[in-house]
Protein backbone atom coordinates (compact mmCIF):
# COMPACT_ATOMS: atom_id res chain seq x y z
CA UNK A 1 0.00 0.00 0.00
CA UNK A 2 1.22 3.68 -1.09
CA UNK A 3 1.85 5.90 2.07
CA UNK A 4 -0.51 8.70 2.97
CA UNK A 5 0.22 12.01 0.62
CA UNK A 6 -1.13 15.58 2.10
CA UNK A 7 -0.54 18.55 0.93
CA UNK A 8 -0.05 22.33 1.48
CA UNK A 9 0.39 25.07 -0.90
CA UNK A 10 2.42 27.33 1.42
CA UNK A 11 5.87 27.12 1.76
CA UNK A 12 7.87 24.98 4.24
CA UNK A 13 8.59 27.24 7.63
CA UNK A 14 11.68 27.07 9.72
CA UNK A 15 9.34 24.96 12.62
CA UNK A 16 7.72 22.85 10.15
CA UNK A 17 11.56 21.81 8.83
CA UNK A 18 12.75 21.38 12.14
CA UNK A 19 10.17 18.71 13.28
CA UNK A 20 9.96 16.95 9.31
CA UNK A 21 12.76 14.62 10.33
CA UNK A 22 13.70 13.83 6.83
CA UNK A 23 13.16 16.98 4.00
CA UNK A 24 13.80 16.65 0.11
CA UNK A 25 13.90 20.55 -0.55
CA UNK A 26 14.24 20.98 -4.41
CA UNK A 27 15.00 24.87 -5.98
CA UNK A 28 15.17 26.02 -9.63
CA UNK A 29 18.81 26.76 -10.92
CA UNK A 30 20.19 29.99 -10.12
CA UNK A 31 23.66 31.99 -9.38
CA UNK A 32 23.08 32.60 -5.97
CA UNK A 33 21.35 30.65 -2.85
CA UNK A 34 18.63 31.90 -2.37
CA UNK A 35 17.30 32.46 1.51
CA UNK A 36 15.15 29.52 3.00
CA UNK A 37 14.81 27.36 5.81
CA UNK A 38 17.74 25.52 6.37
CA UNK A 39 19.95 28.05 3.99
CA UNK A 40 22.53 28.66 6.82
CA UNK A 41 23.44 25.60 7.56
CA UNK A 42 23.45 24.82 3.75
CA UNK A 43 26.03 27.56 3.00
CA UNK A 44 27.80 26.49 6.07
CA UNK A 45 28.61 22.44 4.32
CA UNK A 46 28.97 23.71 1.06
CA UNK A 47 31.82 26.39 2.12
CA UNK A 48 33.73 23.43 4.51
CA UNK A 49 33.14 20.97 1.43
CA UNK A 50 34.36 23.56 -1.24
CA UNK A 51 31.19 22.67 -3.51
CA UNK A 52 29.70 25.17 -5.99
CA UNK A 53 26.00 26.36 -6.00
CA UNK A 54 25.84 24.55 -9.60
CA UNK A 55 26.74 21.79 -8.21
CA UNK A 56 23.36 21.34 -6.57
CA UNK A 57 22.19 20.77 -10.10
CA UNK A 58 24.02 17.58 -10.27
CA UNK A 59 24.43 16.00 -6.94
CA UNK A 60 21.99 17.51 -4.00
CA UNK A 61 23.85 17.73 -0.58
CA UNK A 62 22.71 16.24 2.92
CA UNK A 63 22.62 18.78 5.57
CA UNK A 64 22.04 18.24 9.50
CA UNK A 65 19.89 20.79 10.99
CA UNK A 66 19.77 22.13 14.72
CA UNK A 67 16.96 20.15 15.50
CA UNK A 68 17.86 16.46 14.26
CA UNK A 69 16.40 16.86 10.91
CA UNK A 70 18.38 15.60 7.82
CA UNK A 71 17.41 17.76 4.56
CA UNK A 72 18.70 17.03 1.64
CA UNK A 73 18.66 20.22 -0.95
CA UNK A 74 18.61 19.88 -5.06
CA UNK A 75 18.33 22.17 -7.82
CA UNK A 76 16.56 21.22 -10.95
CA UNK A 77 17.27 22.33 -14.50
CA UNK A 78 14.26 24.12 -15.89
CA UNK A 79 15.21 22.31 -19.51
CA UNK A 80 16.29 19.18 -17.77
CA UNK A 81 14.68 16.07 -19.43
CA UNK A 82 12.31 13.91 -17.33
CA UNK A 83 14.89 11.58 -17.12
CA UNK A 84 17.32 13.56 -15.45
CA UNK A 85 14.80 15.22 -13.76
CA UNK A 86 14.17 11.88 -11.94
CA UNK A 87 17.54 11.01 -11.54
CA UNK A 88 18.27 14.29 -9.42
CA UNK A 89 15.30 13.61 -7.01
CA UNK A 90 16.01 9.97 -6.83
CA UNK A 91 19.44 10.47 -5.93
CA UNK A 92 18.34 13.23 -2.92
CA UNK A 93 16.26 10.97 -1.87
CA UNK A 94 18.46 7.97 -1.56
CA UNK A 95 19.99 9.73 1.06
CA UNK A 96 17.05 9.89 3.13
CA UNK A 97 15.46 6.57 2.33
CA UNK A 98 19.07 5.15 3.48
CA UNK A 99 17.98 5.64 7.40
CA UNK A 100 14.38 4.04 6.36
CA UNK A 101 12.13 6.69 7.46
CA UNK A 102 8.48 6.40 8.22
CA UNK A 103 7.64 10.13 7.48
CA UNK A 104 9.31 12.14 4.81
CA UNK A 105 8.89 15.72 3.89
CA UNK A 106 8.74 17.46 0.40
CA UNK A 107 8.94 21.27 -0.24
CA UNK A 108 9.75 22.81 -3.52
CA UNK A 109 10.49 26.28 -4.08
CA UNK A 110 10.06 29.19 -7.13
CA UNK A 111 7.22 30.10 -9.63
CA UNK A 112 3.93 28.09 -9.98
CA UNK A 113 5.27 26.25 -13.08
CA UNK A 114 8.53 25.03 -11.45
CA UNK A 115 6.85 23.67 -8.18
CA UNK A 116 4.49 21.98 -10.18
CA UNK A 117 6.73 20.18 -12.41
CA UNK A 118 9.34 20.15 -9.30
CA UNK A 119 6.21 18.74 -6.79
CA UNK A 120 5.29 15.73 -9.98
CA UNK A 121 8.79 14.34 -9.97
CA UNK A 122 9.12 14.57 -5.96
CA UNK A 123 5.96 12.57 -5.32
CA UNK A 124 6.13 10.21 -7.93
CA UNK A 125 9.86 9.25 -6.71
CA UNK A 126 8.97 9.11 -3.12
CA UNK A 127 5.84 7.22 -3.76
CA UNK A 128 7.46 4.81 -5.91
CA UNK A 129 10.46 3.50 -3.48
CA UNK A 130 8.20 4.08 -0.59
CA UNK A 131 7.16 -0.04 -0.21
CA UNK A 132 10.01 -2.30 0.11
CA UNK A 133 9.94 -5.54 -2.22
CA UNK A 134 8.97 -8.73 -1.40
CA UNK A 135 11.97 -10.26 0.71
CA UNK A 136 11.89 -13.26 2.83
CA UNK A 137 14.65 -12.16 5.19
CA UNK A 138 13.82 -12.49 8.66
CA UNK A 139 14.29 -8.74 9.15
CA UNK A 140 12.79 -6.57 6.74
CA UNK A 141 12.83 -2.87 5.58
CA UNK A 142 9.53 -0.41 7.44
CA UNK A 143 7.37 0.72 4.84
CA UNK A 144 7.08 4.87 4.62
CA UNK A 145 3.88 5.47 5.98
CA UNK A 146 3.30 9.48 5.17
CA UNK A 147 4.66 11.57 2.69
CA UNK A 148 3.62 15.53 2.93
CA UNK A 149 4.60 18.53 0.50
CA UNK A 150 4.79 22.11 1.08
CA UNK A 151 4.93 24.70 -1.47
CA UNK A 152 2.29 23.22 -3.95
CA UNK A 153 -1.29 21.46 -4.55
CA UNK A 154 -2.39 19.66 -6.77
CA UNK A 155 -5.48 19.68 -8.59
CA UNK A 156 -6.29 15.77 -8.64
CA UNK A 157 -4.23 14.59 -5.79
CA UNK A 158 -1.39 13.44 -7.82
CA UNK A 159 -3.54 10.82 -9.51
CA UNK A 160 -1.16 10.06 -12.43
CA UNK A 161 2.04 9.92 -9.91
CA UNK A 162 0.06 7.64 -7.49
CA UNK A 163 -1.00 5.49 -10.62
CA UNK A 164 2.20 5.06 -11.80
CA UNK A 165 3.74 4.13 -8.79
CA UNK A 166 1.35 1.37 -8.30
CA UNK A 167 1.88 -0.22 -11.46
CA UNK A 168 5.71 -0.15 -11.37
CA UNK A 169 5.63 -1.25 -7.44
CA UNK A 170 3.03 -4.56 -8.76
CA UNK A 171 5.95 -4.96 -11.55
CA UNK A 172 8.75 -5.00 -9.54
CA UNK A 173 7.23 -6.94 -6.62
CA UNK A 174 6.21 -9.63 -9.29
CA UNK A 175 10.00 -9.72 -10.84
CA UNK A 176 11.95 -9.97 -7.74
CA UNK A 177 9.93 -13.43 -6.48
CA UNK A 178 11.98 -16.66 -6.73
CA UNK A 179 11.00 -19.51 -8.56
CA UNK A 180 9.84 -21.68 -6.11
CA UNK A 181 7.59 -18.42 -4.79
CA UNK A 182 5.82 -17.36 -8.59
CA UNK A 183 5.82 -20.57 -10.60
CA UNK A 184 3.04 -20.52 -13.46
CA UNK A 185 0.41 -21.90 -11.68
CA UNK A 186 0.86 -19.49 -8.42
CA UNK A 187 1.16 -16.50 -11.36
CA UNK A 188 -2.13 -17.92 -12.54
CA UNK A 189 -3.96 -17.32 -9.37
CA UNK A 190 -2.23 -14.13 -9.08
CA UNK A 191 -3.18 -12.74 -11.58
CA UNK A 192 -7.18 -14.13 -10.87
CA UNK A 193 -6.72 -11.96 -7.19
CA UNK A 194 -5.54 -8.86 -9.49
CA UNK A 195 -8.72 -9.07 -11.94
CA UNK A 196 -10.86 -8.59 -8.72
CA UNK A 197 -8.91 -5.52 -7.62
CA UNK A 198 -9.02 -3.87 -10.71
CA UNK A 199 -12.17 -5.34 -12.30
CA UNK A 200 -10.26 -7.21 -15.23
CA UNK A 201 -12.03 -10.14 -16.82
CA UNK A 202 -9.38 -13.10 -17.70
CA UNK A 203 -9.38 -16.19 -20.33
CA UNK A 204 -7.09 -18.73 -19.74
CA UNK A 205 -5.82 -20.85 -22.76
CA UNK A 206 -4.24 -23.92 -20.86
CA UNK A 207 -1.33 -26.07 -21.83
CA UNK A 208 -3.63 -28.92 -22.46
CA UNK A 209 -5.90 -26.42 -24.90
CA UNK A 210 -3.08 -24.65 -26.63
CA UNK A 211 -1.38 -28.48 -27.58
CA UNK A 212 -5.36 -29.01 -28.69
CA UNK A 213 -5.02 -26.01 -30.64
CA UNK A 214 -1.83 -26.64 -32.57
CA UNK A 215 0.48 -23.52 -30.63
CA UNK A 216 3.55 -26.35 -30.93
CA UNK A 217 5.48 -23.10 -30.36
CA UNK A 218 4.38 -22.38 -26.75
CA UNK A 219 4.29 -26.07 -26.01
CA UNK A 220 7.63 -27.15 -27.10
CA UNK A 221 9.11 -25.08 -24.53
CA UNK A 222 6.12 -25.44 -21.90
CA UNK A 223 6.68 -29.21 -22.50
CA UNK A 224 9.96 -29.34 -20.45
CA UNK A 225 8.23 -28.38 -16.91
CA UNK A 226 6.51 -31.80 -15.56
CA UNK A 227 3.64 -29.31 -13.43
CA UNK A 228 2.27 -28.86 -16.74
CA UNK A 229 0.94 -25.11 -15.40
CA UNK A 230 2.03 -23.22 -18.29
CA UNK A 231 -0.82 -21.40 -20.23
CA UNK A 232 -1.54 -17.95 -22.04
CA UNK A 233 -3.32 -15.53 -20.57
CA UNK A 234 -5.52 -13.03 -21.39
CA UNK A 235 -6.36 -9.95 -19.23
CA UNK A 236 -8.86 -7.60 -20.29
CA UNK A 237 -9.58 -3.36 -18.81
CA UNK A 238 -12.49 -1.90 -20.79
CA UNK A 239 -12.69 2.07 -20.22
CA UNK A 240 -15.34 4.07 -20.77
CA UNK A 241 -14.86 4.58 -24.75
CA UNK A 242 -16.68 5.12 -28.03
CA UNK A 243 -17.66 2.62 -30.63
CA UNK A 244 -14.88 4.68 -33.28
CA UNK A 245 -12.52 3.92 -30.58
CA UNK A 246 -13.51 0.37 -29.09
CA UNK A 247 -10.84 -1.39 -31.07
CA UNK A 248 -7.98 -2.27 -28.13
CA UNK A 249 -4.37 -2.43 -27.56
CA UNK A 250 -2.98 -5.30 -27.31
CA UNK A 251 0.39 -5.26 -24.50
CA UNK A 252 2.00 -9.23 -24.79
CA UNK A 253 4.34 -10.34 -22.18
CA UNK A 254 7.39 -13.05 -22.43
CA UNK A 255 6.39 -14.83 -19.11
CA UNK A 256 9.30 -17.00 -18.61
CA UNK A 257 9.17 -17.59 -14.38
CA UNK A 258 12.56 -19.71 -14.78
CA UNK A 259 14.92 -20.40 -17.78
CA UNK A 260 17.42 -23.01 -17.35
CA UNK A 261 18.17 -22.57 -21.00
CA UNK A 262 17.01 -26.12 -21.61
CA UNK A 263 19.05 -28.88 -23.25
CA UNK A 264 21.17 -25.88 -23.66
CA UNK A 265 21.75 -25.31 -20.44
CA UNK A 266 23.22 -22.11 -18.76
CA UNK A 267 25.96 -22.08 -16.66
CA UNK A 268 25.34 -21.24 -13.29
CA UNK A 269 27.09 -17.19 -13.97
CA UNK A 270 24.25 -16.35 -16.81
CA UNK A 271 21.35 -18.74 -14.75
CA UNK A 272 21.61 -16.49 -12.06
CA UNK A 273 18.35 -14.44 -11.88
CA UNK A 274 16.42 -16.10 -14.76
CA UNK A 275 13.30 -16.01 -12.25
CA UNK A 276 13.12 -12.66 -13.93
CA UNK A 277 12.73 -13.79 -17.28
CA UNK A 278 9.05 -12.84 -17.10
CA UNK A 279 9.52 -9.46 -16.20
CA UNK A 280 7.95 -8.45 -19.75
CA UNK A 281 4.41 -9.75 -18.59
CA UNK A 282 5.04 -8.40 -15.44
CA UNK A 283 5.44 -4.77 -17.21
CA UNK A 284 1.90 -5.66 -18.54
CA UNK A 285 0.34 -6.17 -15.35
CA UNK A 286 1.88 -3.25 -14.55
CA UNK A 287 0.56 -1.08 -17.39
CA UNK A 288 -3.20 -2.27 -17.36
CA UNK A 289 -3.21 -1.59 -13.03
CA UNK A 290 -1.69 1.89 -14.07
CA UNK A 291 -4.25 2.17 -16.38
CA UNK A 292 -7.03 1.06 -14.56
CA UNK A 293 -6.27 3.24 -11.24
CA UNK A 294 -6.36 6.31 -13.87
CA UNK A 295 -9.34 5.02 -15.80
CA UNK A 296 -8.09 5.74 -19.11
CA UNK A 297 -10.60 5.70 -21.93
CA UNK A 298 -8.97 2.99 -23.50
CA UNK A 299 -9.81 -0.79 -23.96
CA UNK A 300 -6.75 -2.73 -23.49
CA UNK A 301 -5.60 -6.76 -23.62
CA UNK A 302 -2.68 -8.00 -21.94
CA UNK A 303 -1.47 -11.45 -23.37
CA UNK A 304 1.01 -13.32 -21.01
CA UNK A 305 3.00 -15.98 -21.87
CA UNK A 306 3.48 -18.22 -18.69
CA UNK A 307 5.93 -21.29 -18.44
CA UNK A 308 9.00 -22.03 -17.35
CA UNK A 309 12.43 -23.79 -19.80
CA UNK A 310 13.30 -26.63 -18.01
CA UNK A 311 15.50 -29.83 -18.72
CA UNK A 312 14.31 -32.72 -18.53
CA UNK A 313 13.40 -35.99 -20.65
CA UNK A 314 10.37 -34.39 -22.55
CA UNK A 315 12.09 -30.65 -22.98
CA UNK A 316 12.68 -29.73 -26.70
CA UNK A 317 15.57 -30.12 -28.36
CA UNK A 318 17.56 -28.95 -30.96
CA UNK A 319 17.20 -29.78 -34.84
CA UNK A 320 13.64 -30.52 -33.74
CA UNK A 321 10.80 -28.96 -35.83
CA UNK A 322 7.47 -27.67 -34.29
CA UNK A 323 4.62 -25.94 -36.13
CA UNK A 324 3.35 -22.93 -34.46
CA UNK A 325 -0.79 -21.49 -34.64
CA UNK A 326 -0.15 -19.88 -37.39
CA UNK A 327 0.97 -22.84 -39.44
CA UNK A 328 4.30 -21.35 -39.66
CA UNK A 329 7.22 -24.89 -38.92
CA UNK A 330 10.01 -24.04 -36.81
CA UNK A 331 13.66 -25.34 -36.91
CA UNK A 332 15.17 -25.80 -33.60
CA UNK A 333 18.20 -23.90 -33.36
CA UNK A 334 19.37 -23.31 -29.35
CA UNK A 335 16.82 -24.60 -26.34
CA UNK A 336 17.81 -21.06 -24.89
CA UNK A 337 16.18 -19.13 -27.42
CA UNK A 338 13.02 -19.94 -25.99
CA UNK A 339 11.19 -16.58 -25.51
CA UNK A 340 10.62 -15.78 -28.99
CA UNK A 341 8.72 -18.95 -29.11
CA UNK A 342 6.17 -18.51 -26.29
CA UNK A 343 6.18 -15.22 -27.68
CA UNK A 344 5.17 -16.42 -31.25
CA UNK A 345 1.76 -18.14 -30.40
CA UNK A 346 1.06 -15.45 -27.70
CA UNK A 347 1.10 -13.11 -30.38
CA UNK A 348 -0.51 -15.13 -33.35
CA UNK A 349 -3.62 -15.01 -30.70
CA UNK A 350 -3.42 -11.32 -29.88
CA UNK A 351 -3.26 -10.47 -33.59
CA UNK A 352 -6.43 -12.58 -33.85
CA UNK A 353 -8.19 -10.49 -31.57
CA UNK A 354 -7.64 -7.33 -34.43
CA UNK A 355 -5.97 -4.83 -32.18
CA UNK A 356 -5.39 -1.64 -33.01
CA UNK A 357 -1.47 -1.89 -32.21
CA UNK A 358 0.38 -4.82 -30.35
CA UNK A 359 3.14 -3.93 -27.77
CA UNK A 360 5.31 -6.64 -26.82
CA UNK A 361 7.61 -6.52 -23.84
CA UNK A 362 10.38 -9.22 -23.40
CA UNK A 363 14.00 -9.54 -21.36
CA UNK A 364 14.72 -11.56 -24.95
CA UNK A 365 18.06 -11.05 -25.96
CA UNK A 366 21.90 -10.78 -24.59
CA UNK A 367 22.61 -8.74 -28.01
CA UNK A 368 20.32 -5.80 -26.68
CA UNK A 369 22.36 -5.83 -23.25
CA UNK A 370 25.19 -5.31 -25.12
CA UNK A 371 24.17 -3.06 -27.48
CA UNK A 372 22.62 -0.79 -25.00
CA UNK A 373 23.80 -1.62 -21.47
CA UNK A 374 21.58 -1.86 -18.73
CA UNK A 375 20.30 2.25 -18.36
CA UNK A 376 17.71 2.01 -21.57
CA UNK A 377 16.23 -0.47 -23.79
CA UNK A 378 15.54 -1.38 -27.67
CA UNK A 379 12.28 -0.61 -29.66
CA UNK A 380 11.67 -2.01 -32.93
CA UNK A 381 8.50 -0.18 -34.91
CA UNK A 382 6.48 -1.82 -37.48
CA UNK A 383 6.19 2.15 -39.34
CA UNK A 384 8.19 5.07 -39.16
CA UNK A 385 5.01 6.78 -37.26
CA UNK A 386 4.73 4.06 -34.63
CA UNK A 387 8.93 4.37 -34.12
CA UNK A 388 8.27 8.01 -33.46
CA UNK A 389 5.55 7.37 -31.01
CA UNK A 390 7.83 5.23 -29.28
CA UNK A 391 10.41 7.76 -29.22
CA UNK A 392 8.13 10.50 -27.70
CA UNK A 393 6.58 7.80 -25.27
CA UNK A 394 10.29 7.29 -24.12
CA UNK A 395 10.93 11.07 -23.72
CA UNK A 396 8.27 11.78 -22.07
CA UNK A 397 8.19 9.18 -19.55
CA UNK A 398 11.77 9.52 -19.04
CA UNK A 399 11.99 5.59 -19.67
CA UNK A 400 14.72 5.99 -22.23
CA UNK A 401 14.36 4.10 -25.35
CA UNK A 402 16.03 3.46 -28.77
CA UNK A 403 14.71 2.49 -31.73
CA UNK A 404 16.41 -0.13 -34.37
CA UNK A 405 16.07 -0.94 -37.61
CA UNK A 406 15.09 -4.40 -38.48
CA UNK A 407 15.73 -4.88 -42.69
CA UNK A 408 14.93 -7.55 -44.51
CA UNK A 409 17.89 -8.73 -45.64
CA UNK A 410 19.01 -10.14 -42.50
CA UNK A 411 16.16 -12.45 -42.46
CA UNK A 412 18.49 -14.56 -44.56
CA UNK A 413 20.42 -15.93 -41.41
CA UNK A 414 17.10 -17.52 -40.85
CA UNK A 415 16.49 -19.49 -43.92
CA UNK A 416 16.25 -23.03 -42.80
CA UNK A 417 16.95 -26.69 -44.74
CA UNK A 418 14.03 -28.16 -43.32
CA UNK A 419 11.08 -25.60 -42.12
CA UNK A 420 10.25 -22.47 -42.57
CA UNK A 421 12.17 -20.48 -41.05
CA UNK A 422 14.88 -20.88 -38.18
CA UNK A 423 14.13 -20.34 -34.39
CA UNK A 424 17.63 -18.03 -34.15
CA UNK A 425 21.17 -18.41 -35.64
CA UNK A 426 23.71 -20.21 -34.37
CA UNK A 427 26.19 -17.63 -34.56
CA UNK A 428 24.49 -15.19 -32.79
CA UNK A 429 25.51 -11.87 -34.23
CA UNK A 430 22.84 -9.26 -34.63
CA UNK A 431 19.99 -11.63 -32.69
CA UNK A 432 18.35 -8.58 -31.29
CA UNK A 433 17.25 -7.86 -34.82
CA UNK A 434 16.96 -11.72 -35.84
CA UNK A 435 14.70 -12.06 -32.91
CA UNK A 436 12.72 -9.40 -34.40
CA UNK A 437 12.44 -10.54 -37.64
CA UNK A 438 11.16 -13.96 -36.12
CA UNK A 439 8.13 -12.34 -34.32
CA UNK A 440 7.20 -10.23 -37.20
CA UNK A 441 6.18 -13.12 -38.70
CA UNK A 442 3.15 -13.96 -36.10
CA UNK A 443 1.73 -10.20 -36.05
CA UNK A 444 0.60 -9.88 -39.92
CA UNK A 445 -0.27 -6.51 -40.97
CA UNK A 446 -0.91 -5.62 -37.21
CA UNK A 447 0.63 -1.98 -36.12
CA UNK A 448 3.83 -3.58 -33.72
CA UNK A 449 5.94 -2.51 -31.36
CA UNK A 450 8.62 -4.61 -30.05
CA UNK A 451 10.46 -3.68 -26.66
CA UNK A 452 13.40 -5.70 -25.87
CA UNK A 453 14.03 -4.74 -22.34
CA UNK A 454 17.76 -4.47 -21.35
CA UNK A 455 17.18 -1.61 -19.01
CA UNK A 456 15.00 -3.73 -16.79
CA UNK A 457 17.63 -4.17 -14.31
CA UNK A 458 20.31 -1.21 -13.42
CA UNK A 459 22.94 -1.94 -10.43
CA UNK A 460 21.86 1.37 -8.24
CA UNK A 461 18.58 1.81 -9.77
CA UNK A 462 16.95 4.10 -12.39
CA UNK A 463 15.26 7.05 -13.36
CA UNK A 464 13.15 8.02 -10.07
CA UNK A 465 13.69 4.32 -8.98
CA UNK A 466 16.13 3.16 -6.48
CA UNK A 467 15.90 -0.53 -6.86
CA UNK A 468 18.03 -2.81 -9.31
CA UNK A 469 14.42 -4.04 -10.75
CA UNK A 470 13.24 -1.13 -11.81
CA UNK A 471 9.86 -1.59 -13.59
CA UNK A 472 11.08 -0.49 -16.88
CA UNK A 473 8.25 -0.10 -19.40
CA UNK A 474 5.11 0.58 -17.18
CA UNK A 475 5.77 4.54 -17.35
CA UNK A 476 6.72 4.21 -20.79
CA UNK A 477 3.68 2.29 -21.98
CA UNK A 478 1.34 4.91 -20.13
CA UNK A 479 2.85 7.42 -22.02
CA UNK A 480 2.60 5.68 -25.27
CA UNK A 481 -1.51 4.85 -24.54
CA UNK A 482 -1.85 9.16 -23.83
CA UNK A 483 0.10 9.72 -26.66
CA UNK A 484 -2.55 7.50 -28.79
CA UNK A 485 -5.20 9.17 -26.83
CA UNK A 486 -4.42 12.66 -27.90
Amino acid sequence: MLPKLTENKQEITAKSLEMAGHALLLLPVSKTLPELPGSAELKAVMKRRDIKIDSLAKSPVAVQLPGGTLAVVGMLKADASTFETNELVRKGLALLMAEHPKSLTLAVFGDAAFKKHASEAAVYAALVNAVPLPSRKSKTDAALKSVQLFGHKSTDGFARAKALAEGNLLTRSLTVQGPDELTPGVYRKRIKALAKQYGWTVEEYSFAKLKKMGAGAFCAVAQGSPAKDAAIVRISYKGKVSKAKAQPVAFVGKGICFDTGGHNLKPAKFMQGMHEDMNGSAVVLGILAAASKLKLPVALDGWVALAENHISPEAYKQNEVVKALNGTTIEIVHTDAEGRMVLADTLTLAAKSKPALIADFATLTGAMHYALGSRMSGVFASSSALAHQASRAGTTSGERIVVFPYPEDYDSHLDSTVADVKQCSMEGEADHILATLFLARFVGDTPWLHMDLSGHSCKGGLGAVMSDTNGFGVAWGIALLEGMKA
